[in-house]
């Protein structure tokens, strides 16, 4: 007796949505929370301890504020990026955009154009912070960890841009030719 158990793709893609929907909140909040405790630094600095979980930078706030909020930037850029990202795949899910018949569209098009620019931008911004806390700590200052700036995986964000980036010039010309199709129809 062979069960076989059937997904479909519409399946996946409601399971992939509510994933990516989960995902979205915890980078926006992720992200939202870098900003919060950069603003309450400068507004209260004596609450700055009180505000950090698993990212402790009072040594380098401690050392410098300008290089500290050079890093919150970086920091933020990467998770504003992300957030976007998931943004922009939950909006792509939540708007029926994914037409499985027309695969090759201008929607999915741009969306993987715009996935494949934001892969670029998080692997450029965490290759540059986590460049930056390196030079930090040859200058001494006690840094957290990369993972918990959240600022690892450059090469892979980056290799991931590459190719997205590949894949959009390949749906680009899909397009074309359906298009093309279309016409001599």
């Amino acid at each position: 007796m062979d069960m076989e158990i059937k997904i479909t793709t519409k399946q996946i893609l409601n399971i992939l949505n509510a994933i990516s929907w989960i995902i979205f909140i915890g980078v926006g909040i992720e992200a939202g929370s870098f900003i919060v405790n950069a603003i309450i630094s400068i507004v209260k600095p004596e609450y700055f301890a009180y505000s950090w979980q698993e990212v402790d930078l009072s040594a380098l706030y401690s050392y410098d504020r300008g290089h500290f909020f050079v890093q919150m930037i970086l920091m933020s850029i990467v998770a504003i990026l992300k957030a976007i990202m998931f943004y922009l795949i939950v909006k792509i899910l939540h708007d029926n955009k994914v037409n499985l018949s027309m695969p090759f569209n201008k929607d999915m098009g741009r969306f993987i154009f715009n996935m494949s620019y934001l892969s670029f931008g998080v692997g450029l911004f965490s290759f540059w912070g986590n460049r930056y806390a390196q030079w930090l700590i040859t200058k001494g200052v006690e840094m957290p960890d990369i993972q918990y700036m959240r600022l690892g995986g450059a090469d892979v964000w980056l290799f991931m841009g590459v190719v997205l980036l590949v894949i959009a010039q390949l749906f680009k010309r899909g397009i074309e030719i359906q298009q093309e199709n279309e016409l001599t129809i």
